[in-house]
C-alpha cells in the first residue's frame, strides 16, 4: 500500500489500508468536511498517466453513479488531489463472502437469502445496462446485519442502448452473456 495513515487527499485523511488489486488500492479514510468514515479507491501511480485507464476509471464512476440500490456500495464522488485519482465510496463494514466461506459451510437458508440480495443488486445494474463482469466472493461484502453489498465495478461493461431497444435488451449482445441470456464467468465458490 502506498499511502500512509494520516496522508490527506483533499478533505480525506487516510486511516488504514483495506485492500489492493492490480490497478488500485482501497483505504478507510475520514471525510474531514462531513465527519464520517468512507472508503477511497485510489488508482495506482503507475496508471495515473494512462489515459485509457483513466477513461475506464471514469466509466466505473459513471456506472456506479447511475446505481442507487441497497445492495450496491454507494458512490459519493470521483476526485483528484495531490496528483492522485480516486473514488469516494460508502464504507461497508463486515466480511467478504470469500472470508465467510473460508470459515466453513454456510447454511442453505442463509445462502438463499444472500443469493437473493446478490441477484437483486445485479438485476438493478442490468436494468441500467451495466454488467459487473468480476463477480466473485471477494467483491461481495456482508455487513454485520447480514446485508449484501456488491463492490468493485471496475471491470463493468455498459451495454449501451440503441434508440429502439431498452438497456436490458442490449445485454443479450454483451460478451458476458450467452445466446440464452445466462451469465458466464461468475464464480461463487473457491
Amino acid at each position: 500500500m502506498t499511502l500512509d495513515a494520516g496522508t490527506n487527499l483533499g478533505p480525506y485523511r487516510i486511516v488504514c489500508p483495506l485492500g489492493a488489486g492490480g490497478m488500485g488500492e482501497v483505504y478507510r479514510a475520514r471525510d474531514t468536511k462531513l465527519g464520517r468514515e468512507i472508503a477511497l479507491k485510489v488508482i495506482l501511480e503507475a496508471f495515473a498517466a494512462d489515459r485509457e485507464f483513466l477513461n475506464r476509471f471514469e466509466r466505473e464512476a459513471k456506472a456506479l453513479a447511475t446505481l442507487n440500490h441497497p445492495n450496491v456500495a454507494t458512490l459519493h464522488g470521483m476526485e483528484e488531489a495531490n496528483g492522485r485519482h480516486f473514488l469516494v465510496m460508502e464504507l461497508v463494514e463486515g466480511q467478504t463472502l470469500g472470508e465467510q466461506i473460508a470459515n466453513g459451510a454456510i447454511p442453505l437458508e442463509r445462502v438463499l437469502a444472500l443469493g437473493r440480495q446478490i441477484a437483486e443488486a445485479l438485476e438493478a445494474a442490468h436494468e441500467k445496462g451495466i454488467v459487473h463482469r468480476d463477480l466473485k466472493p471477494a467483491n461481495i461484502r456482508i455487513t454485520p446485519e447480514d446485508k449484501v453489498k456488491v463492490l468493485d465495478f471496475g471491470l463493468a461493461k455498459s451495454a449501451a442502448a440503441t434508440d429502439h431497444a431498452p438497456p436490458s435488451a442490449s445485454l443479450a449482445n454483451s460478451p458476458t452473456f450467452t445466446a440464452m441470456g445466462s451469465t458466464m464467468g461468475v464464480c461463487c465458490t473457491r
